[in-house]
């Protein structure tokens, strides 16, 4: 993934030429490089060739359905999604989050907020450079290492476990308030930027998707805690290195 220091370059995913030609008018107007796609094969062909910052892929897509086409970036690619869907498409909404999308905005979006969530994504994903402190930002919990630093996390046995970047970065925000309630607006703001509305799941999905991952019971979790109407509570033992 190329570094988003300067001018980030965004693949824009929509097979409507009208939308993708504002898109890239707005987006290069705000400091960012893009290139585009109409279908899930040329998302295939661009990422083979071209540096990618963050993909904004809309699902509803010519050749293959798009949830297939962010399943393909997940498992090829480490880099952040937002995901474009219909008002209506709830349902997508909810498994392009489950699949690990890092944000998604709704048609039609403000242009505005829409520049708002890519430069808040790709806050989150920046990496800090490696340096002589990165060994003390490693944490220790129920026999999980969190590397802050490299962003990494990997089981007792020392394999690596691949996390998004949302879940990588809703992970460390629990972590980093071990032994606290906090609440699902505060998470929603840490990490995309803004409030979460009265239907929003997308932190409800992260924390499925990490307790999987973790290997947390969902039905008795011992890890990552629901606080029924709060928030979530990670109860486990964490020792900083």
């Amino acid at each position: 993934m190329a570094c988003p220091a300067d001018r980030p370059t965004v693949l824009i995913v929509d097979d409507d030429v009208e939308i993708v030609a504002l898109l890239q008018r707005y987006l290069g107007a705000n400091g960012f490089q893009t290139q585009s796609a109409a279908s899930g094969a040329q998302v295939r062909d661009r990422m083979a060739v071209a540096s990618i910052d963050l993909v904004l892929l809309d699902l509803g897509l010519p050749d293959e359905d798009g949830l297939s086409v962010l399943r393909h970036l997940q498992s090829t690619w480490r880099g952040p999604v937002i995901v474009i869907t219909g008002r209506g498409d709830a349902v997508e909404r909810v498994v392009g989050l489950e699949l690990g999308a890092d944000d998604y905005v709704t048609k039609p979006f403000d242009f505005r907020e829409l520049v708002a969530r890519i430069r808040s994504v790709l806050r989150r994903v920046a990496r800090p450079a490696p340096d002589a402190t990165a060994s003390a930002q490693r944490v220790e919990f129920s026999g999980f290492v969190l590397n802050l630093a490299a962003r990494s996390l990997a089981s007792a046995s020392g394999e690596h476990l691949v996390l998004t970047s949302g879940e990588f970065d809703l992970l460390a925000a629990l972590v980093e308030h071990a032994g606290q309630v906090v609440d699902r607006d505060r998470l929603m703001t840490r990490l995309h930027g803004r409030d979460a509305g009265p239907f929003d799941r997308s932190i409800d999905v992260g924390i499925a998707r990490l307790r999987r991952k973790l290997g947390d019971d969902a039905a008795a979790p011992t890890l990552i805690r629901s606080v029924r109407g709060v928030g979530y509570l990670f109860a486990a033992d964490v020792r900083r290195r």
